[in-house]
């Protein structure tokens, strides 16, 4: 590019207005605004108004003020949310006779800043409006706007102030990522959309605040397809990136994936904050993966950082839900500060591992510490009771709720009654709690009723629930499963039959039952009557055979009265040999050292033959057992299990 060459003149004369009585001005206006940048900075918001207000506010010509001193000012007021030190300010702005102070859009950002920061919503919005007067009032003001309405949850409102400015300029990243965030929060997807169109189109390259809005937004609009998409297209990626990739996949209950990124995401060397531990300590405590758990709590503790009390609280919680109660509760004792939650994990933990004695204990701590339980504390120590056959502690628990804590009972409350009652043979009580409760019962109210006729062989009134269930949800296996096998513990072959055909008729096909281990990184999941050719496997021959003789050798005799199907003893025996939690522990006993507890999850309710097998396998492999099952957690060492058969 040719630069055109300019003639100057080589003789130039300048005029001057400046006088020697100038330069002491100068040096003086240039060392007020020092001294207030100075305060400012250094949080001496006091010293640094009495400043501004010492100045004469008459006119332009005598404000030896500039505006970024002024702009620092309300920077320091907006990082220690001073209300009060701002409007003074804005009071002298309000008092001066220059007009320019308040069009400057530099101190207009900050001011609505200020404003919405502190909750003073109306105010900042009084500020941008004053500021509309200029036609040419920046995009940064409008962005400090859409900002503040989404800092206080007026998201809808936010949106709304993005479509007026398109009518204005081309927006930036920041006002993308603000209009993103409003998409999210209102599950505005055909919106978010037209956004993600707008960056494509912008001239300007998104930045990563722009790429993690995109991820967020369809991360929480469960349109996982497009979250894969963004983050495989992100030219970079931070740790907020990833934390939204790995949501996605835990929105979508897809936890084995999770897993997978999240050490792809340590592979990478990107490292992790509170928020990536949070998200994927839930996930070990779902899945009851103790070997994951451990290896983040190593990384909690290897970090510089002191982990706050929600990373603690779900650090316990994975421990509980892992079945290892005994580390929830080192980690409990030595958190510095504890909330409620705290004391309600700790709760839950020891009542699903069939603690209730420790549970009771800790309940009392609790009070004596000053923390008021609340609904959920009782829930923890209800469903305790439940499984435990606790049932009269279990109804003072309850009036001790309403009368001494003034809790009403939920739903949630009433159906640990329900199950309480009908599990210690009380069924007509906990029909009379049924008909007499303020709401209207749920399907598992109805489920728990059945699953105590079941229990206690009681067919007429099951036949009577079932009929109520099948209309309340019609879909669900577990109800007509339940049906049929009260009906083949009685040996009433023709009403199995009928079930089954109107599952048929319905297309409802039973869950199949599974059963998954973790041995080091590795999942290994296997199904009932499946895993052949692990079971065909010379080491698995070799140990069930080694197993059953043993077993064989203490008393163990198979109880075939669980196999719910009208077959030859021979047969049933062979299926009950299938079960998948049996498999899960020979892969266990041959995959993991001596001495290693064996941890198993299980997606159903583990059956009476598979409970007594694995009671002996304990006893005579001396390991210890621990199985995870839909409602809670058996510990099982040198042949018996901490629900003490009650279960």
């Amino acid at each position: 590019m040719m630069i055109p060459a300019i003639s100057v003149s080589t003789t130039i004369t300048v005029s001057t207005n400046i006088t020697p009585t100038s330069f002491p001005k100068l040096r003086k206006q240039k060392s007020l605004n020092s001294t207030l940048k100075a305060l400012s900075k250094s949080g001496k918001l006091d010293e640094a108004l009495r400043l501004i207000e010492s100045q004469p506010s008459k006119s332009a010509a005598t404000t030896e003020l500039d505006f970024d001193s002024y702009a620092a000012f309300l920077h320091a007021c907006i990082s220690t949310k001073s209300l009060e030190h701002g409007q003074r300010l804005h009071l002298q702005l309000l008092l001066s006779r220059d007009r320019n102070l308040l069009c400057n859009p530099t101190l207009n950002s900050k001011l609505i800043t200020l404003y919405s920061v502190c909750g003073r919503l109306d105010d900042a919005r009084l500020v941008f409006e004053n500021g509309l007067e200029n036609e040419t009032l920046p995009e940064s003001v409008w962005v400090a706007m859409e900002i503040g309405y989404s800092r206080n949850g007026h998201s809808r409102e936010a949106l709304l102030l993005y479509c007026d400015m398109l009518c204005r300029f081309v927006p930036s990243n920041f006002a993308f990522s603000i209009a993103l965030k409003s998409c999210s929060e209102l599950y505005e997807l055909r919106v978010g959309k037209a956004v993600h169109a707008q960056v494509i189109k912008s001239n300007e390259e998104p930045d990563q605040v722009v790429y993690n809005s995109l991820l967020r937004l369809y991360a929480e609009c469960g349109r996982f397809e497009e979250v894969l998409q963004v983050f495989e297209g992100m030219p970079r990626r931070n740790i907020i990136s990833w934390n939204s990739f790995i949501a996605g996949f835990v929105g979508r209950d897809q936890l084995f994936e999770a897993f997978d990124t999240f050490r792809r995401m340590q592979g990478e060397g990107v490292g992790f904050s509170w928020i990536t531990l949070t998200t994927m300590l839930p996930v070990c405590a779902r899945v009851t993966a103790s070997y994951s758990g451990k290896e983040i709590h190593g990384q909690i503790v290897k970090s510089a950082r002191i982990p706050d009390v929600l990373v603690l609280n779900s650090l316990m919680d994975m421990y509980a839900k892992c079945g290892s109660v005994d580390y929830s509760r080192r980690i409990f004792d030595r958190m510095q500060s504890k909330d409620l939650t705290s004391w309600n994990i700790m709760l839950m933990g020891y009542a699903i591992n069939g603690r209730m004695t420790e549970a009771m204990e800790l309940f009392d701590e609790m009070l004596d510490s000053g923390f008021s339980p609340d609904g959920i504390t009782f829930i923890a120590l209800l469903s305790g009771c439940s499984h435990a056959g606790l049932t009269n502690e279990g109804q003072t628990l309850l009036d001790r709720m309403v009368t001494e804590f003034g809790i009403s009972p939920s739903l949630e409350h009433y159906a640990c009654l329900v199950d309480i009652l009908g599990r210690g043979g009380r069924i007509k009580e906990a029909l009379e709690v049924v008909k007499n409760m303020p709401m209207k019962p749920t399907g598992s109210i109805w489920g728990s009723l059945l699953n105590s006729c079941r229990l206690y062989g009681n067919i007429s009134l099951a036949e009577a629930i079932a009929k109520r269930l099948f209309e309340l949800e019609p879909n669900n296996p577990g109800n007509y499963v339940m049906l049929s096998n009260i009906y083949a513990n009685a040996g009433l072959w023709e009403g199995v039959k009928m079930v089954r055909k109107m599952m048929g008729k319905r297309g409802i096909k039973k869950e199949a039952g599974c059963s998954w281990i973790q041995v080091k990184n590795r999942f290994h999941t296997f199904v009932s009557g499946g895993g052949f050719e692990f079971r065909s496997s010379n080491e698995y021959k070799k140990l069930w055979n080694e197993l059953t003789e043993a077993m064989k050798a203490v008393g163990y005799v198979p109880d075939t009265g669980v196999v719910l199907h009208d077959i030859n003893e021979e047969m049933k025996a062979r299926w009950v040999c299938g079960h998948s939690e049996r498999i899960a522990t020979v892969f266990g006993l041959i995959h993991t050292g001596s001495g290693t507890p064996i941890r198993i999850t299980k997606n159903l309710c583990v059956c009476v033959d598979c409970h007594s097998w694995m009671k002996t396998a304990s006893r005579v492999t001396g390991r210890v057992i621990v199985l995870r099952d839909t409602n809670r957690f058996h510990h099982f060492e040198n042949g018996s299990c901490s629900c003490k058969d009650y279960w």
